[in-house]
């Protein structure tokens, strides 16, 4: 399974387009060689550089009970699935914007055996519990963004 964009490379530079110095929309990403088993698929991108003193990390966007039949999300559109609500409180894509220095973002790609049957307000916390004994593949694509 694979997840590309082609608006930047594997940890190549995220086009400020796709965060919050530019449109902050989400930048376009394709799913290629999804399992036939899978039933839906779920994405995460987080920032693990964002909260690193307290170990957490921040999560941008959470989707998940997408069909499996998707081949991508689209520049700036909402993706098929139910969209979840990141640590900023929002239900929706929240592009990075890192406060100090470079940070990474992975977007985490998830087939799965199953819908998961959680509320809209589940966290990734809650996905990733749900997930748990349902994950047939996992593909990463992790990004780069720094202000200047």
């Amino acid at each position: 399974m694979k997840i590309t964009s082609s608006a930047f490379e594997q940890e190549g530079s995220i086009p400020s387009q796709y965060t919050c110095d530019g449109s902050n929309i989400n930048p376009p990403l394709g799913f290629s060689e999804i399992p036939p088993e899978a039933k839906s698929l779920a994405l995460i991108m987080d920032d693990p550089d964002a909260m690193k003193p307290a170990g957490r990390v921040w999560d941008h966007w959470l989707i998940w009970n997408m069909p499996p039949e998707t081949k991508g999300i689209a520049e700036g559109k909402r993706a098929p699935g139910i969209t979840g609500f990141n640590t900023g409180g929002k239900q929706t894509y929240g592009g990075p914007c890192p406060p100090d220095a470079e940070h990474r973002y992975y977007f985490k790609l998830y087939a799965l055996d199953t819908e998961l049957d959680i509320p809209m307000n589940s966290t990734k916390k809650n996905i990733e519990e749900a997930m748990q004994g349902h994950i047939l593949e996992r593909a990463e694509l992790m990004g780069r963004y720094n202000r200047q």
